[in-house]
């Protein structure tokens, strides 16, 4: 859900309006949830905190809920004044519009909205939240349903792509980053750890094109790290995994192999 954010942060130019920091897994004896672990003495040197859950109690003193990520916080109030993952890049593209760079993409058109919130709807359940129906079941039948529904979904949108660039023609929409930021992680992650081994995303030839096009458009591969992507998922994800190795592989250089997509729109 953060990269998503990220990434339509970066195609709107929204940089100077929105800064961006990152937290990692607390190594403390007291749950305290996210922390700014990359800034030195784990402080963040815009806000004077070391965990998340402080601009969450300063925003609710009362606040008992999960300090989660993406999380928007008001730098001069220290609070956190948006945590809905699920529209906040929406809000990126409408509230923060005065804010875009000059030539920004429509990411929400008008016109389109009512189709791109449906498609959005179907990527979050099937796809993006379908993957973790699958890798966190607890029953033989949950996993079946949920390994079913997210490779249906996948052969159905490896169809779609077929003669069209983006999920809606030559247009780059926010639905293309909601299913992007799941195919980027499915060979590295989701195949091994989520035991979503039917396919590769490689063995589907428009769903890998599609997904190497959006890697290589500015925005999306400059905020996609394969490394924390592997050691999230084969860490923190993976109990069974009591050494915390990590696997090396797939070939990233791949990733920037050409793709062809271009010829679908003439672009």
């Amino acid at each position: 859900w953060s990269n998503r954010a990220s990434i339509v942060r970066e195609l709107l130019g929204l940089e100077d309006a929105i800064s961006v920091n990152m937290v990692d897994h607390a190594k403390h004896e007291k749950n305290l949830g996210w922390e700014f672990v990359y800034d030195k003495e784990h402080i963040d040197p815009v806000l004077g905190i070391q965990f998340l859950s402080e601009a969450y109690y300063k925003a609710d003193d009362d606040y008992t809920g999960r300090t989660t990520v993406p999380a928007l916080i008001d730098v001069k109030t220290g609070k956190v004044v948006n945590n809905d993952y699920h529209h906040l890049t929406n809000h990126f593209e409408t509230a923060f519009k005065p804010f875009h760079k000059k030539g920004a993409p429509d990411l929400y058109p008008e016109e389109l909205r009512e189709e791109i919130d449906k498609l959005n709807d179907i990527i979050f359940r099937e796809v993006n939240n379908g993957v973790y129906k699958a890798g966190f079941a607890r029953k033989q039948k949950a996993y079946d349903r949920a390994y079913n529904m997210v490779f249906n979904r996948l052969d159905w949108l490896e169809e779609r792509l077929a003669n069209q660039r983006y999920l809606f023609g030559d247009r780059l929409t926010e639905s293309d980053v909601r299913l992007y930021v799941t195919l980027v992680r499915f060979d590295c992650a989701y195949y091994p750890v989520f035991r979503l081994n039917k396919k590769l995303l490689r063995d589907y030839p428009n769903l890998w094109a599609y997904a190497r096009d959006l890697y290589q458009t500015p925005g999306f591969g400059d905020t996609t790290n394969f490394a924390a992507i592997k050691k999230h998922y084969h860490i923190d994800c993976c109990p069974s995994n009591e050494f915390a190795i990590v696997p090396n592989g797939p070939d990233e250089s791949l990733w920037l192999t050409p793709h062809g997509r271009e010829k679908l729109s003439g672009k």
